[in-house]
C-alpha cells in the first residue's frame, strides 16, 4: 500500500527537528542517549491515566441512592380566606401555607404531607439490606427511601446514627444484595488514584475520581479524614470512597467550600473507623464511647523546650474535672499526657481517639510529664454520656478577700499575694499564687489580675515562698515557663524576663 505524501512530510519533518536537534545539543557538550523502544512504552506506562469502568462494573451495584421525607403539619385552617384552588398550588410545589391569624378553618382542617428533605448517597454492607451512609444524611428524616441501581426502592429503617462520626446504619427488607469490600486504610497512599460513586444533586450512580491528597487530616474530635480532589457535591454524601481493587475505603461526607459547591478538596471517613462505629449501631442502636475527664490543648514548640519534653508532642492538660477517672488518678493541670495505654500520644487529637475507642470500664494507664518528670498513673475509663457535648463552667478564680502576704517581682513584672481557703476549694487546687498586678514582661506575656500561678519554671508553686524559691533557681536570662489557671483552664505561658 502507499504511503500518502502527508504522512512521508512529516516524518521527514520529524527526521529533521530530531537531527537539528541532537547537533544543537552536541555542540552546546550536552550527552544525548538514545530514547529506545523500551524506554518509550515504560514512559508511556507512567503517564497513563487509569481506567475506571471495570471498578464501576464491580462496585456500581453497591451503591444507593437514599431519599429523605418529612412529615409537614399543613393547617389549612389557618389560611384566611384562601379557595382550595390556591390551597392545592402550595401543596403541589412543597411551599408552606401561609398562616395569618384568627383564619377561619375551611373543610379538611388540619392535614399533614410528606415533603422532600434531602438526597443523599450509601452503599450496601451487607448482603441481608444493612447500608451505610452519613449521620447526616438521614438525621431529622420521618421517612427514609433507598434506591438501587436495577430501580427497586425499599423504605429503610434506621438501625443507629452516631453524629461525633457523622456514620449512619439503615436497614432495608431484601436478600442477596451486592455488598462492597472493605479495603485496608492502612495501606492508603498519598497521590494514589480513588474513585467515588454517588448522587451529586440527585444525579444517581455518577462517578468521580482523582487522588488521595492527604491522610490523617484533623477536622474533628474522633477522625483522621482522608483528604482528596475527588469532585465531591451535595448528595454524595455517604457514598463510598474506592481504590483502584474496588475496596471501599472512605464514606465520602465533607466538602472544603466557599460557594457550597466542589473547590477540590473533599473528606472522607476512613472506612475502619466506620466499621467499628457501625458494628455498635448494629448491635446495640448507639455507640460507646470512653472518656477520662481533661480538657486538653496542644503543645508549642516553645513549651516544650521550656519544660523539657524535647518536641511538640502530647496533650497539655489545661483542666481536671472533679471526680472524673482523671482526678482520682491524680492528673492536675499543666500535665502532658505523652501516653496513653503505651501507646504515644503525637499530637493532641490522638488521645480523644485513643479514648474514645475504649471501652468504658477497662483499667487503663496514662504517663504524664510533671516538672520534668515521667509518671504513670492507672485509671478507669469513664463512659460519654449520650447525646451531651462537653462544657466548661465559667470561674472567676479570684473574687475572695487577698491575704495580706504579697510579693512583688519586678523582673516579671508581677505582684502576687497567697491564695484563701475558699479559692482553694473553687478552683479544685492545692495550692498556688494569686496574681494581683501584672505589668510589662508579664502583661505582654498575656496574664492579668485574677490568674493563678500553679507552677514556675517546671517547680511547683504551692505559695510565695516556693514561688521565691523557684525563682531563685531559674535561668533569668532565658523566657520562664509559667503554669497559670484562669478559671477553669490551666495553660504554659513563657514569660521573658525585663533585665
Amino acid at each position: 500500500m502507499r504511503t500518502p505524501a502527508w504522512m512521508t512530510l512529516k516524518s521527514r519533518v520529524s527526521a529533521t527537528a530530531l537531527a537539528s536537534a541532537l547537533t544543537v545539543a552536541a555542540a552546546a557538550g550536552v550527552a544525548v542517549f538514545p530514547v529506545t523502544a523500551a524506554h518509550a512504552q515504560s514512559a508511556g506506562a507512567v503517564r497513563g491515566l487509569p481506567d475506571f469502568t471495570d471498578l464501576v462494573d464491580q462496585v456500581g451495584p453497591s451503591v444507593v441512592n437514599i431519599r429523605t421525607l418529612e412529615k409537614v403539619s399543613n393547617n389549612a385552617g389557618e389560611a384566611l380566606g384562601m379557595d382550595e384552588d390556591m390551597l392545592e398550588f402550595f401543596r403541589r410545589f412543597g411551599l408552606p401555607v401561609p398562616k395569618v391569624p384568627g383564619g377561619r378553618a375551611p373543610k379538611g382542617g388540619q392535614t399533614e404531607e410528606e415533603q422532600p428533605r434531602g438526597v443523599g448517597s450509601g452503599f450496601v454492607l451487607t448482603s441481608d439490606g444493612y447500608v451505610m451512609t452519613n449521620a447526616h444524611v438521614v438525621e431529622g428524616a420521618d421517612d427514609v427511601i433507598v434506591t438501587l441501581t436495577d430501580k427497586r426502592e425499599f423504605k429503610a429503617k434506621i438501625v443507629g446514627s452516631d453524629k461525633r462520626t457523622d456514620v449512619a446504619v439503615v436497614k432495608i427488607d431484601a436478600k442477596n444484595l451486592p455488598a462492597v469490600k472493605i479495603g485496608d486504610v492502612s495501606k492508603l497512599r498519598v497521590g494514589e488514584w480513588v474513585m467515588a460513586i454517588g448522587s451529586p444533586f440527585g444525579l444517581e450512580n455518577s462517578v468521580t475520581a482523582g487522588i488521595v491528597s492527604a491522610k490523617q487530616r484533623d477536622t474533628g474530635d474522633y477522625l483522621p479524614f482522608i483528604q482528596t480532589d475527588v469532585a465531591i457535591n451535595p448528595g454524595n454524601s455517604g457514598g463510598p470512597l474506592i481504590n483502584m481493587r474496588g475496596e471501599v475505603v472512605g464514606i465520602n461526607s465533607q466538602i472544603y467550600s466557599r460557594s457550597g459547591g466542589f473547590m477540590g478538596i473533599s473528606f472522607a471517613i476512613p472506612v475502619d473507623e466506620a466499621i467499628r462505629v457501625s458494628e455498635q449501631l448494629r448491635t446495640a442502636g448507639k455507640v460507646t464511647r470512653g472518656r477520662i475527664g481533661v480538657q486538653i490543648g496542644p503543645v508549642t514548640k516553645e513549651v516544650a523546650e521550656s519544660i523539657g519534653l524535647g518536641k511538640p508532642e502530647g496533650a497539655l492538660v489545661s483542666a481536671v474535672e472533679p471526680d472524673s477517672p482523671s482526678a482520682k488518678a491524680g492528673v492536675e493541670p499543666g500535665d502532658v499526657i505523652t501516653k496513653f495505654d503505651g501507646k504515644a500520644i503525637e499530637k493532641v487529637s490522638d488521645l480523644p481517639r485513643m479514648v474514645g475507642n475504649t471501652k468504658p470500664g477497662t483499667k487503663s494507664t496514662i504517663t504524664v510529664l510533671r516538672r520534668g518528670k515521667l509518671k504513670e498513673l492507672s485509671m478507669v475509663i469513664a463512659e460519654v454520656p449520650s447525646d451531651e457535648a462537653v462544657k466548661t463552667k465559667a470561674g472567676s478564680g479570684g473574687n475572695s478577700k487577698t491575704p495580706q502576704g504579697v510579693l512583688e517581682n519586678k523582673s516579671l513584672g508581677l505582684t502576687l499575694s497567697e491564695l484563701t481557703s475558699a479559692q482553694k476549694k473553687e478552683l479544685s487546687v492545692k495550692g498556688g499564687v494569686r496574681v494581683t498586678a501584672a505589668v510589662d514582661a508579664a502583661a505582654r506575656a498575656g496574664l492579668r489580675e485574677g490568674d493563678v500561678i500553679l507552677q514556675l519554671a517546671n517547680a511547683e508553686v504551692s505559695d510565695l515562698k516556693s514561688f521565691e524559691a523557684a525563682w531563685a533557681k531559674a535561668d533569668k536570662s532565658k523566657p520562664v515557663n509559667v503554669l497559670v489557671r484562669r478559671g477553669d483552664w490551666a495553660q504554659y505561658v513563657l514569660i521573658r524576663p525585663s533585665k
